[in-house]
């Protein structure tokens, strides 16, 4: 086990705010570093808190100024400033307290809650495409399948022969910087690019038949896509779209073969960059049935060696990877009498087997801090939590009980502690979603968010119904139902609101803040 320092990194919301005399005004500091920094604030480079009061606190450990009754002189200039061992960072969040009547530059520049084309639900479905503003729960677009592409003939969702009404089919799609989304049209063999700023869909990329899944690989601005061949698998391939961000045309290339074997490949994992992590330099890819992970360079796309893992009797089927101790954590498909053997953990460094997560099985999902190694066992209805230290110790923290059958899992910076997550779990088969705050073990039930859609409807992949968060700041959370959308609010845990008549909603992105 190896300890070691980094620096905190930073982040503030809002930039900027208006606000009119009165009303309340909240300004946030998310900050990580190994260890946890410690957070302060300064005014104007003033330090706050000798200034602290009823109307001006500090709330979540410092990490949030609320001030209540916003006044004139409350206006300046609020840094959040993270220190720990091995640095400092420091951000600025402005705030402006003028009346209405004097609507000022400030006010036209930075747009009340900044509700500009960021902070929007995309949701995929079967009458086109939604772009929905959470806190109201509008619809601020609706494009339809009969739109075309911009500057092109071509419909957004061809009808297909046979088919009375115009319908999509979508699968996977990925946020790219939040500037364009990219997502996969299994039955149409190619994969739409949606402009943010604009709104519309700019272009189709011709993949190999089937897509299902796309990844994006911020580190090299690629976007990796999984294709089936057939709707049996039977000829499944890779291919990567190269300058994802980039204004330019795009198309697929192919990767090298792993072995020779183009047909076997059941599965991908490239870790997600975080606050800390920006890049990522590996990639695995999974065969069908076989006992082993395939490393890949992410930059040359090619193969580099094969982790076996044939003495453990473990035929990888998800992975999760922590920056804490560099782990990559491996869940095992079921063996042939349905029990499943524990995970796998293994080291990022030397590329071995460390040996088994103790008992731990299932799907291995970690928290964006690296902290928090939450699995899922469907087979048991077991939902197993674990903390990571900053050394790399794997703790033991409790188990929950559910027979929920957890399909999907959102994690979710908790409001009113610093560096500490709550999950949300939604239901493959019932009503309810599940609601944890990891630090303390509570466990809350959301229910009433009607039946999901059938696992036979959504044959793309094991999540048949969604739940999506809405990044590092975001109090909101989307799940869809078989034919609604539910809103859930993460600040109050409760239940914002329900869209009705969107059917087989199952491909939701969040767009921030470009």
């Amino acid at each position: 086990l190896f300890h070691f320092l980094v620096p905190p990194v930073i982040r503030v919301y809002p930039e900027s705010q208006a606000r009119e005399p009165g009303v309340t005004a909240s300004l946030r500091c998310h900050a990580e570093g190994i260890p946890s920094p410690q957070l302060g604030w300064l005014k104007n480079g003033i330090d706050i808190t000798p200034k602290l009061s009823k109307q001006l606190t500090l709330q979540a450990n410092g990490s949030e100024v609320h001030i209540s009754n916003v006044r004139y002189e409350d206006t300046g200039a609020y840094t959040c400033i993270a220190k720990n061992e091995a640095g400092v960072d420091e951000d600025i969040s402005s705030l402006f307290v003028e009346d209405s009547a004097r609507k000022t530059l400030a006010n036209i520049l930075w747009r009340e809650e900044g509700l500009g084309i960021g902070n929007m639900f995309y949701v995929f479905y079967e009458d086109g495409i939604k772009v929905i503003q959470p806190i109201e729960c509008e619809f601020q677009r609706h494009i339809k399948p009969s739109e075309k592409l911009l500057g092109f003939q071509d419909e957004v969702c061809p009808k297909a022969e046979g088919d009375e009404v115009q319908k999509c089919v979508w699968a996977s799609a990925v946020n790219v910087k939040d500037k364009f989304i990219y997502v996969a049209q299994p039955t149409l063999d190619r994969v739409l690019i949606v402009d943010v700023q604009s709104q519309k869909v700019v272009q189709a990329v011709s993949t190999d038949p089937v897509p299902v899944k796309l990844h994006y690989d911020r580190s090299h601005d690629q976007v990796w896509v999984l294709s089936w061949g057939t709707l049996e698998k039977t000829s499944p391939t890779l291919q990567v779209i190269t300058l994802a961000s980039g204004n330019v045309p795009h198309h697929t290339i192919h990767t090298q073969p792993v072995g020779k074997q183009f047909d076997r490949v059941d599965d991908f994992f490239i870790p997600t960059t975080t606050l800390l992590i920006t890049h990522m330099r590996f990639g695995f890819i999974l065969h069908k049935d076989e006992a082993a992970l395939q490393k890949i360079d992410l930059e040359t796309m090619s193969y580099i060696k094969t982790i076996n893992l044939k003495i453990y009797k473990c035929v990888p089927q998800s992975l999760a990877y922590t920056h804490l101790g560099g782990y990559y954590f491996v869940g095992c498909k079921p063996d042939s009498t349905g029990a499943i053997p524990p995970q796998l953990i293994v080291d990022s460094v030397t590329d071995s087997v460390i040996g088994f997560n103790s008992d731990v099985t299932g799907t291995p999902y970690v928290s964006p801090d690296g902290h928090y190694l939450v699995s899922i066992n469907d087979v048991k209805g077991l939902v197993r939590v674990q903390y990571i230290t900053i050394r790399g110790e794997i703790q033991e923290a409790f188990d929950i009980h559910t027979n929920l059958h957890i399909s999907d899992l959102a994690f979710q910076p908790s409001f009113t502690e610093a560096h500490q997550y709550n999950i949300y779990g939604s239901s493959g088969t019932q009503t309810d979603v599940l609601f944890v705050e990891l630090s303390s073990g509570k466990v809350k039930m959301i229910k009433s968010l009607k039946e999901p859609l059938k696992a036979e409807e959504w044959p793309w992949n094991r999540k048949n119904r969604q739940i999506k968060d809405s990044g590092l700041f975001g109090q909101y959370l989307m799940t869809p139902s078989k034919d609604s959308l539910f809103i859930l609010d993460g600040r109050l845990n409760k239940l914002n609101c329900e869209i009705t008549e969107v059917g087989k909603g199952n491909t939701v992105i969040w767009v921030g803040d470009a």
